[in-house]
């Protein structure tokens, strides 16, 4: 596997930074940047705006879609950097068997700071009250997966992507 293979999954809860990390770490590396909730169908974000978590059900076809970006961009060697809340573990095992090259950086934040910041966020179809459900969903990033946890609440964006770039693979 080639350094550039990589596809670096940044995850976490609604509100620990997913797309600005992931952006910043996109543009350290060089390397292309998907936001997952731009794949999430209308009828998931409807549900969510709504109030309703989504369930399995609902976010299969959405896991499907970012598993395949995955696929291309280990397949052809350019890596990336995908925002996306990959909650539980079975959906990192998916991406995971999507590229071989998939790393995690798990951005952990603490629920109250979760809820403000989804609360002070315009123009988003993810509701501070669905925050809570998140957390229900959580399985954090075990020790036998291959990346970063790295606590959001004492880091900025910025000593965040310092960081996994010095940790993952794409940049070692």
């Amino acid at each position: 596997m080639s350094p550039a293979s990589t596809v670096v999954v940044v995850m976490g809860v609604s509100g620990s930074g997913k797309s600005t990390v992931g952006q910043l770490l996109a543009q350290r590396l060089d390397v292309p940047f998907l936001e997952a909730d731009d794949l999430h169908s209308a009828a998931n974000r409807a549900k969510m705006a709504a109030g309703h978590p989504l369930d399995d059900e609902d976010r299969r076809p959405w896991l499907l879609s970012i598993a395949e970006w995955i696929r291309e961009a280990t397949d052809t060697g350019r890596g990336g950097v995908v925002a996306c809340s990959a909650l539980k573990h079975e959906y990192r095992e998916l991406f995971r068997r999507a590229g071989a090259g998939t790393w995690f950086l798990y951005l952990a934040l603490d629920p109250a700071t979760a809820g403000r910041r989804v609360a002070g966020r315009a123009d988003h179809f993810m509701p501070a009250r669905l925050v809570d459900s998140q957390y229900a969903a959580l399985e954090p990033l075990r020790p036998d997966e291959p990346g970063l946890t790295v606590d959001v609440a004492t880091a900025d964006p910025r000593t965040i992507v310092d960081r996994a770039a010095r940790a993952a693979p794409a940049t070692r």
